[in-house]
């Protein structure tokens, strides 16, 4: 489905495979690979892809035809890949551009992101395993398996994980721009 919406938006944006990859500073054949469905891009990638799109990353995965009664399966989700050291997410939710719910494990020492960002939305997150530190406007929140926290995101934030086991998180978003 990414790769469909993103052949989409490049043709919409009259884009050859070339230009594209130059104004997103990546390589033809990683966009290649993401057209044909052959690899998952990260976030810093989509992130990019938004950027030369003027839009969110959420458009890149808007689905005009997203059914209304959406199941998620594990192994056949969308991934978010990332960097060592960044957390990868799923998403467990269709593209219609109302809500993004995303899954994730945070290994010890994993970040959101290498710094607080921010994005107009508002994100829950609640820790079904283990504990992370939600950094938010420069405030740190420790939460524990089955807490939750709300927030508005224009507020810089990020997600860590500074213990030494696993977590896993669910992270809610809307409107979707995660």
């Amino acid at each position: 489905m990414l790769g469909d919406r993103l052949r989409d938006l490049r043709a919409q944006h009259s884009l050859t495979l070339r230009q594209l990859a130059q104004q997103a500073d990546v390589s033809p054949a990683l966009l290649s690979q993401i057209e044909n469905g052959a690899t998952d891009p990260s976030l810093a990638t989509l992130r990019k892809l938004a950027r030369v799109f003027d839009a969110s990353i959420a458009t890149l995965f808007a689905d005009p035809d997203a059914p209304a009664v959406h199941v998620s399966r594990p192994g056949s989700r969308t991934r978010l890949a990332a960097p060592r050291g960044q957390i990868a997410y799923d998403r467990l939710t269709p593209g219609r551009g109302d809500l993004e719910v995303l899954q994730a494990d945070l290994a010890p020492g994993d970040a959101s992101s290498p710094e607080p960002w921010s994005h107009p939305s508002t994100e829950c997150t609640v820790v079904l395993a283990g504990e992370i530190v939600a950094e938010i406007n420069g405030d740190r929140h420790r939460l524990a398996e089955g807490e939750s926290i709300t927030f508005d995101s224009r507020l810089p934030h990020r997600y860590r994980n500074d213990s030494d086991a696993a977590a896993r998180i669910i992270i809610a978003v809307t409107p979707p721009t995660p």
